[in-house]
């Protein structure tokens, strides 16, 4: 007998047991005729024409509706640097995610390297293979260098989950709890916690959907201008926020502020949420642990969300993600601009509808409307943008 695995204690484990995808045949060979058309001869003559003609790659082909999930195992989850094989089940589960929410065939790709020359050139070179890139559990800064450069080389979208996808949701439920609370985005200040990939990408998101003012902090506090110690991309973004100029901690700049964004894994005291401007909104998305338990934070914010399932408004990137890339490769999107990232959080919240409530600022990510209203709009904006192909 053997003896009993103390995994299988564990239900997670079972489940992910051959792990959680598989590729099946969209067509089915029975017979010697079926054969030679799904193969040789025939599949020849349709590489000839893809060869005469590649536009029609996208045509015969799985290329324009299949995603590359791509890592490097350096940010798994909360986890950190864990390399490119522990960073497979969840790029197992992100496939399965895409499939399930979305309709969209995605192909997890680990890479075995942290260098980011080697990361594109890899990418590049597979690039023929796929109608899209999602970028995964990169770590910052790296990851802003990596996306940007692949998306200069590539004609296809180039999207970092981590960062667009997770500002997409904030920037839907944000528009909502401002709703909620009888006021609109100009009319807010907002301080976020942490200034790594999800961070910066909240920051710009809100910015180019004109929050009134906005403090971004790191483990050394407010970022400013007069810091010496910035990053080139923290550098960028002390320019472009921090209007009113504030210094010190992030729990000093809370003081007053209407909005608590926290995408870090610091923590922020009870008396800092009771510092708060009235009717103040508070998103704790550190997961497992949010910066200040929702429990706390609703005895003095007015909307509270996390990144948790067990609380109400929960932030989940599976809101943005499976439909963002159902509209981009529905239409052959050449990138994935600010205007379809913009209009993606607009349809996302405009799902909520009737149903708005300081409990209800999202959607649920099972409301069957997400992916395809998302979806609609992403191909829209990317029309009228003039990134469409299709």
């Amino acid at each position: 007998m053997h003896a009993p695995n103390p995994l299988d204690a564990d239900p997670a484990f079972p489940l992910h047991l051959g792990g959680k995808i598989e590729v099946r045949p969209t067509v089915r060979v029975r017979d010697r005729e079926g054969l030679a058309l799904a193969y040789t001869p025939g599949v020849g003559r349709v590489s000839a024409a893809v060869a005469a003609d590649p536009s029609l790659v996208d045509e015969y082909t799985w290329r324009s509706g299949v995603v590359a999930i791509v890592t490097d195992g350096t940010a798994v989850l909360g986890l950190g640097d864990l390399g490119p094989y522990a960073a497979l089940p969840v790029m197992e589960g992100k496939a399965l995610l895409f499939k399930e929410f979305g309709g969209v065939d995605a192909i997890p790709l680990c890479i075995d390297t942290t260098d980011p020359d080697e990361i594109v050139e890899t990418v590049v070179r597979l690039s023929p293979s796929f109608g899209g890139v999602n970028l995964e559990d990169i770590s910052a800064p790296r990851c802003f260098e990596i996306e940007r450069r692949l998306q200069a080389a590539l004609s296809i979208p180039v999207f970092h989950d981590d960062q667009h996808g997770t500002a997409i949701v904030v920037l839907a439920a944000l528009r909502n709890a401002a709703r909620v609370t009888g006021r609109e985005l100009e009319d807010l200040r907002a301080v976020v916690s942490g200034a790594g990939a999800a961070g910066v990408a909240v920051s710009q998101m809100l910015l180019e959907a004109g929050i009134g003012d906005i403090a971004v902090g790191d483990s050394r506090g407010i970022i400013h201008l007069g810091r010496g110690d910035l990053t080139e991309v923290k550098s960028t973004l002390a320019e472009a926020t921090n209007r009113s100029g504030l210094t010190g901690s992030i729990e000093e700049a809370m003081a007053g502020a209407d909005v608590f964004v926290g995408v870090s894994a610091g923590t922020v005291g009870d008396d800092a949420v009771a510092s708060m401007a009235p009717d103040s909104i508070v998103f704790a998305l550190a997961n497992p642990d949010p910066e200040v338990h929702p429990e706390l934070a609703r005895k003095h914010a007015r909307v509270v969300a996390t990144g948790r399932s067990d609380f109400p408004n929960q932030i989940n990137n599976v809101l943005a993600f499976p439909g963002v890339f159902k509209g981009a490769l529905a239409v052959r999107a050449t990138r994935i601009t600010e205007g379809m990232k913009l209009a993606a959080a607009t349809a996302l919240a405009d799902v909520v509808g009737a149903d708005l409530a300081e409990d209800h600022v999202i959607p649920s990510v099972f409301d069957p409307f997400v992916a395809p209203t998302v979806a609609a709009a992403v191909a829209e904006a990317a029309r009228r943008e003039g990134v469409a192909r299709a």
